[in-house]
């Protein structure tokens, strides 16, 4: 059943309370919060519309719907708004009279655009496309809509009904380029389209135009994003548009590149960003049209390379580098209405904060504390909309006012929160690898009093270039693994983000160097400065890049843990590069391909190290997962069984590199606590 409570407002996103009579948080608990989803404010600033996700375990689901809340009133309480059983809706964009909301909805048995006026009213469908439509978005004055979605190359018209396939036609599927597939699925002869319709009462007419169709003469454009990397010039006349293109430059190029085209079609795309052949994104116009700002990257290959400001002046076509001198890379941007700045959404140790740069003295100012920023929507009294999350709290939509007060708008999960007593988090520093500083998070049960002594479940984060900070994750979540009785470590070692660029650059060609060292230090300091932690109770657990350390570890720090666990981890470094996809990676973290770089590879690679193995591991894998072939978790199992060493295999046939599904992730995180609580509780001491 849906959850049909209205939410209503807290103090804060990040002070989680500790009620009387309060329980443990649990995997049920996870598996069953909302998750806020796309949001819009009406152009007076007095409504805000947001969808909303609320898991239907028995279904197998997370149903969406829209909700509203009046911010004109102080303490008012958003409410569903036309809720449809059985129908999902999402990404709601306000009309520019605020009298309309257009959205995405299935009603129709299709993904389309609908629209429906904000008082009383029937909701008319928009758009009637053959495929589902992934994303919208109305232009300046209403007159044209732009939507996206994936369509099969040799459509000539906007979109076409799937072709019938001959009576004795196999199920073969041929290629004669990489990449063949991609995630969790395998290319089928379908390209990324933007389009334009008119849009008469409200509704697209016409016939539509292709505005990404085989541009420059090359073959099919690959997929974009999605919002952020389409955006119309203010005067409706133009759109702006990040993607790719495909052909036998895909598994190896990260050039993406930004677009300019006319809204309906009558010139052709120009390539704004053609000089640089690296990652080039988030295309921003400011609001009088005469500048597009957006981030790019320098080195070509590289898909962590730093993300810097760029502006250009859409009359001269000069374009200058903002933040070249600033080490910090840039995952968002908004032009402020006023035009004086501009905000920028970045990592900074732990946390992704708002930045404003002010345009007219290159200064740089954080605005945001504690916590990870996600979107950020600028209004016009200055203030800004953002959704918030930390490690201890989902994301809600705050209001940042103009001098720099915060107040939470949505408290989407304030009913489950209010029955739980959450872990504590607290930061750390020490000296890592090479005498740098390496920062980690330590999450400490509810109820731990001075003298107990509690097992310990160290948390390795994937990427490699990634991080464990202070947001949150329905998948791996410390603070409901530490709500099961551990303390929690997490360390983000060299080649994690928000420690600069040559931090994160450190663990080219050494996957296996100082990040373990930093692992290894790390936990000496926290046992060390922690005596309520019990070193001889300790498993580690890691995914992707931590499963490959799972497995590193396993052979080059056999006995340190009672047990690991890992998932969707690399076994065998060279099946691994030729039955990836984005080969990119590997090549840019190796610097080259296998073939010409085999010693760098080998170096690191952890089937070497399979006569040491001998900790206990439970093993992970999605099918479907085309970034880590399951294979790779086949191999360390047999290696295990075949070693004698304690271990599980846990394969899901409908999963891919992550677990999605409701049952599934409440099966995943029941079989990883089971497994780590047989070998660290000492009641489950002779459970082997």
């Amino acid at each position: 059943m849906r959850n049909i409570l209205q939410f209503g407002l807290a103090a804060t996103a990040l002070a989680v309370a500790h009620p009387a009579m309060a329980r443990n948080f649990t995997p049920e608990d996870l598996v069953q919060f909302n998750r806020l989803g796309g949001s819009s404010v009406s152009a007076d600033g007095g409504m805000l519309v947001f969808s909303l996700a609320e898991p239907d375990l028995e279904a197998n689901s997370r149903p969406t719907d829209l909700w509203l809340l009046d911010l004109r009133e102080p303490g008012s309480v958003a409410e569903r708004w036309r809720a449809t059983a059985d129908v999902n809706e999402s990404g709601p964009v306000f009309s520019a009279d605020g009298e309309q909301i257009f959205y995405l909805s299935d009603e129709s048995g299709s993904s389309q655009v609908w629209r429906a006026p904000l008082g009383e009213g029937d909701p008319i469908q928009a758009t009637d496309v053959e495929a589902d439509v992934a994303g919208f978005s109305i232009g300046p004055g209403a007159d044209r809509i732009a939507i996206w979605f994936d369509e099969a190359i040799g459509c000539e018209t906007a979109s076409c009904p799937d072709e019938e396939e001959a009576a004795d036609a196999g199920t073969g599927r041929s290629y004669d380029a990489l990449m063949v597939r991609h995630w969790g699925s395998w290319n089928n002869d379908a390209q990324s389209r933007l389009v334009t319709f008119a849009l008469t009462d409200g509704v697209a007419s016409g016939d539509g135009v292709v505005l990404s169709h085989s541009l420059n003469g090359h073959t099919p454009t690959r997929p974009f994003g999605g919002s952020e990397q389409i955006a119309w010039h203010p005067t409706g006349a133009s759109i702006f548009f990040a993607l790719r293109e495909g052909g036998a430059s895909e598994a190896t190029s990260t050039d993406l590149d930004i677009y300019r085209v006319a809204a309906d079609g009558s010139t052709p795309p120009e390539n704004l960003t053609d000089a640089n052949q690296a990652y080039d994104s988030l295309p921003t116009p400011s609001p009088d049209g005469r500048y597009l700002a957006y981030v790019a990257m320098e080195r070509p290959g590289y898909e962590s390379d730093r993300l810097v400001l760029h502006l250009r002046d859409l009359i001269t076509g000069e374009t200058r580098a903002l933040t070249q001198n600033w080490d910090r890379s840039i995952g968002g941007i908004a032009w402020s209405a006023d035009l004086q700045a501009v905000y920028l959404v970045t990592q900074e140790g732990l946390d992704t904060a708002i930045f404003r740069y002010i345009l007219s003295e290159g200064r740089i100012e954080r605005i945001s504390g504690a916590g990870s920023i996600g979107s950020v929507a600028p209004q016009q009294d200055g203030s800004i909309l953002v959704t918030l999350a930390s490690a201890l709290t989902p994301s809600d939509i705050h209001r940042i006012a103009a001098d720099g007060t915060m107040e939470q708008l949505t408290n989407v999960n304030g009913t489950y929160f209010a029955e739980l007593d959450m872990p504590t988090r607290e930061e750390f520093t020490f000296e890592g690898a090479e005498g740098d500083t390496v920062r980690g998070q330590i999450f400490r049960p509810a109820g731990v009093s001075d003298g107990d002594r509690v097992p310990v479940a160290y948390f390795v984060h994937g990427g490699p270039q990634g991080s464990f900070g202070n947001s949150w994750s329905y998948r791996w979540n410390p603070a409901a693994m530490a709500a099961q009785g551990y303390a929690v470590v997490t360390v983000d070692f060299h080649g994690s983000t928000g420690s600069g660029q040559e931090f994160t650059d450190s663990i080219n060609n050494d996957w296996g160097g100082k990040p373990l060292e930093d692992l290894q230090l790390g936990l000496e300091a926290v046992l060390e400065n922690n005596p309520w932690m019990d070193g001889d109770r300790i498993c580690a657990l890691g995914a992707s890049y931590g499963g490959y350390m799972m497995n590193w570890i396993a052979g080059n720090w056999p006995d340190r843990f009672d047990c690991l666990v890992n998932h969707a981890g690399i076994f065998d470094l060279r099946p691994f590069y030729y039955g990836t996809e984005e080969l990119w990676f590997p090549e840019w973290d190796f610097s080259g391909p296998y073939y010409d770089r085999e010693e760098a590879y080998e170096r690191w690679n952890p089937v070497h190290h399979v006569e040491n193995w001998q900790t206990p591991m439970l093993v992970i894998h999605g099918e479907l997962d085309f970034r880590i072939p399951y294979s790779q978790s086949l191999s360390a199992y047999t290696a295990l069984q075949r070693r004698g060493v304690e271990s599980q295999l846990l394969i899901f046939p409908d999963e891919n590199h992550w677990i999605n599904s409701p049952r599934n992730s409440l099966q995943w995180h029941r079989a990883v606590y089971s497994w780590v609580g047989r070998w660290t509780r000492e009641d489950a001491e002779t459970a082997e």
